[in-house]
């Protein structure tokens, strides 16, 4: 085993999970399949990446709709490396993305939370040159 595919993030609509996603965080629409039973594989990840994409799953009962926008128990739960914080932060603020802390230096780097439309907590972080322990696959 190499590295994770896919994490799936469970969904309330999948257009307008698509729409936040490519829209305001700037991710490609990897595939959209319909598969035939009401439900549709749709996968996004950030521009130019072979690495881990998001599995964007639409709930299908009621404890699934529970958990949209808790999957991590209030915890960031999901991490998006830049290259470029402050092009990044401000294209992100510009599209509307409500940050919950602004941005701090860390040992780590520059770094500042984010929610995703349906409450997850993301970080946006620039990890310091000497710090990035994650690489992308490949």
């Amino acid at each position: 085993m190499s590295f994770i595919a896919l994490i799936t993030l469970v969904v309330d609509d999948y257009d307008k999970a698509i729409a936040f996603y490519t829209g305001a965080l700037g991710f490609e629409l990897v595939e959209d399949t319909d598969r035939g039973d009401g439900s549709r594989w749709v996968v996004v990840r950030p521009p130019g990446s072979d690495g881990t994409g998001l599995l964007l799953g639409r709930a299908k009962d009621s404890a699934q709709r529970a958990s949209i926008g808790v999957q991590t128990g209030g915890r960031v739960g999901f991490f998006l490396y830049t290259e470029d914080f402050a092009r990044d932060h401000a294209r992100m603020r510009a599209a509307g993305v409500r940050f919950v802390r602004e941005p701090r230096q860390e040992p780590y780097g520059t770094v500042a939370v984010f929610e995703d439309l349906y409450g997850n907590l993301w970080d946006l972080l620039q990890p310091a040159a000497q710090t990035c322990s994650v690489r992308q696959p490949g």
